[in-house]
């Protein structure tokens, strides 16, 4: 079992943040495995073959992210805490990435080579200026499979960091992380289990600990640079796929686009993240609401300086007796 420590000064200063670069990765993982969670099929299915003729041609960039899908152990490298918390840019990250020296890249890699389930040949890592070679698979991983995207998976991860605020904010940390990763659980006082492999604990000194959430599947891992630490968990309720509404009795009574909008709601959220989730214009989503709070199925109430709705009681009620 592995945990992460914390002392009580690191407990006041976790913070959530985004992390363009740990998405890219997720994503470049997930395409390489060729599998993926139900919300990701199709935009899998859209990629996969461009990722697969990239590798092709590009013997440094198949090595890298054969390693990376096969390992239980990240490299440093490739995990760098982000800094710029829900603002963190994709460029910073990867300038992080691309200052390490070639010997510092080539020390890391054996705990992630010894930690493969797959046999990894580490040709790739024969030349020079490594750091900026990983950094720039990176950006084309970015610009090709995630970029294009990024505004829908933007509002999912705001959600989840939403949500999780508000019950951090009734219930307090040991709430706010359960349920994070398929592991995670609050123990004793001072402590998040993080993994049930034996790896030695992480103290979390008074930097405290950067929670950051992904899409890109159920995986989980953690970034870590000296006196600074990040845990990268899976977003809650990435949007599903469309689907018709042949079989589906919400859909039937409701109309497609209304059901998709209350089923999404079973977390809260602007309507201009549903929109982006759903990828449906910002008019469609507010006309749905519309009617579903005349239906009296949605509330709305106002958060700063945004409009958040959510199901109420009649809401829940009928998305649970008309279950898909």
């Amino acid at each position: 079992m592995t945990l992460l420590r914390l002392t009580p000064t690191a407990l006041a200063r976790c913070r959530f943040a985004l992390s363009p670069l740990a998405e890219t990765m997720g994503a470049l993982v997930a395409l390489h495995r060729g599998y993926a969670e139900p919300w990701l099929a199709r935009w899998q299915a859209d990629n996969q073959p461009a990722y697969r003729s990239w590798l092709a041609v590009d013997e440094f960039a198949a090595g890298l992210l054969s390693l990376l899908a096969a390992t239980k152990w990240l490299p440093d490298l490739v995990a760098p805490p982000p800094a710029g918390g829900m603002h963190t840019r994709l460029a910073d990250e990867l300038a992080d990435v691309a200052g390490h020296s070639d010997a510092a890249v080539r020390a890391m890699m054996p705990d992630a080579i010894a930690a493969s389930w797959e046999p990894q040949d580490t040709g790739w890592l024969a030349g020079s200026g490594l750091a900026g070679r990983i950094a720039a698979v990176f950006e084309q991983g970015w610009q090709r499979f995630v970029a294009p995207d990024w505004a829908r998976r933007r509002a999912v991860l705001e959600r989840d960091v939403a949500h999780r605020a508000g019950v951090l904010a009734a219930y307090g940390w040991q709430q706010a992380v359960r349920g994070m990763t398929r592991r995670s659980v609050w123990v004793g006082r001072d402590a998040i289990r993080f993994s049930d492999q034996d790896y030695p604990d992480r103290l979390i000194t008074d930097e405290g600990l950067i929670f950051v959430p992904h899409t890109t599947g159920r995986g989980s891992w953690t970034c870590e640079r000296p006196h600074q630490y990040a845990l990268v968990y899976p977003a809650r309720g990435p949007a599903a796929e469309p689907d018709t509404a042949a079989g589906d009795p919400l859909a039937t009574l409701l109309g497609r686009g209304r059901a998709r909008v209350l089923r999404e709601l079973a977390a809260p959220a602007t309507s201009s993240q549903l929109a982006q989730v759903l990828g449906v214009s910002l008019g469609t989503v507010s006309t749905h609401l519309a009617v579903l709070r005349d239906a009296g199925a949605v509330s709305r109430a106002r958060a700063g300086r945004s409009v958040v709705y959510t199901r109420t009681d009649r809401g829940e009620n009928l998305c649970a007796l008309l279950a898909d």
